[in-house]
């Protein structure tokens, strides 16, 4: 088992899962996760040479939870990253790992402090570059406006989406997982109208391999003891990622990167809106190094620890 300790970073203190000695890579979840998620990671990457730091980002589990929208903004928790570089790295640029929030999380880091992030690795979610327009206005315009269910609308109002999921942590987390993973049966189970519930419609979740009940049991135990309002914060600040990142339009990302992506994950292909996301992310980060997993849904690194830990290894020795 990794050492647990809580590391203040200036304007937030995250609990984290520490382990091993060299280089420090730190790895930040998405939602609804915590530092669990990277369970299968941390001995291989810390038995390779490295520090690795697998974080709750702030709002999970032993971090901290302030309450207002803002104290959730990429900007914030960029911070929260290079405040933790700072304190176990001091003067050495760090390696991030990131997957689903974790992904924009970690890119955008490395995006606009290179001084600081000497690679970076994002799971699920290719980088895209900075955003010509804030995410609301897109998907308002291509899932609200013609009156279909997007679960980042139903996010938006505090207390809707935290009222839906606190009510039974577990099948909330199972049902998600599920619904979005490489095992699901095909179907259209986010096909529904606005005003829909967002567990409404959603299969019940089979026994998969990669999800124990020991796992449930986890996730189940971090989001009773924390509940959802700090990871739905997340969501809702759209409009102010787009006015940190406006000074980064046009620019690209320049250090070395690596994208790992599912054929059965919607995020990989930004909800369908590329084909090829190697391809696009090439346009805005040059030395990217990117491989879709066939079958694979979108909790990767849970889904195929195997296939992804030999990827990150590889990458990791090469840099």
């Amino acid at each position: 088992m990794p050492e647990f300790r809580n590391i203040d970073t200036g304007a937030a203190t995250l609990r984290c899962a520490i382990e091993g000695t060299g280089p420090l890579a730190i790895m930040v979840h998405g939602f609804p996760e915590s530092w669990y998620s990277w369970r299968h990671q941390i001995a291989p990457i810390a038995a390779a040479g490295y520090t690795v730091c697998a974080i709750d980002v702030r709002g999970y589990g032993g971090s901290d939870k302030p309450l207002r929208v803002e104290d959730y903004t990429l900007e914030a928790i960029a911070g929260d990253l290079i405040g933790l570089a700072d304190a176990l790295s001091p003067g050495e640029p760090v390696v991030l790992i990131g997957h689903d929030w974790g992904a924009p999380i970690v890119w955008n880091t490395a995006f606009t402090r290179p001084d600081r992030i000497r690679a970076v690795a994002g799971l699920s979610v290719p980088f895209a570059g900075a955003p010509l327009r804030p995410f609301t206005e897109m998907f308002r315009e291509f899932f609200t406006s013609q009156g279909r269910f997007f679960y980042q609308e139903y996010f938006q109002e505090p207390g809707v989406a935290e009222a839906e999921a606190e009510a039974n942590p577990r099948d909330f987390v199972a049902r998600m997982m599920y619904s979005i993973s490489g095992d699901v049966p095909e179907g259209a189970y986010w096909d529904k109208p606005l005003g829909a519930t967002f567990l409404q419609g959603l299969p019940d979740p089979q026994p998969v391999p990669w999800l124990s009940a020991a796992d449930l049991d986890c996730y189940e135990a971090e989001f009773t003891a924390s509940g959802f309002r700090g990871p739905l914060n997340r969501y809702r600040n759209h409009e102010r990622d787009f006015e940190w990142l406006k000074p980064w339009q046009g620019k690209q990302l320049e250090q070395p990167c690596l994208f790992i992506g599912g054929t059965r994950d919607p995020a990989t292909t930004l909800f369908g809106a590329v084909t090829d996301p190697v391809a696009m992310m090439r346009m805005f980060a040059p030395r990217v190094e990117g491989h879709v997993l066939d079958g694979v849904g979108h909790w990767t690194q849970q889904e195929r620890p195997d296939a992804v830990n030999a990827l990150l290894l590889d990458w990791l020795k090469r840099l």
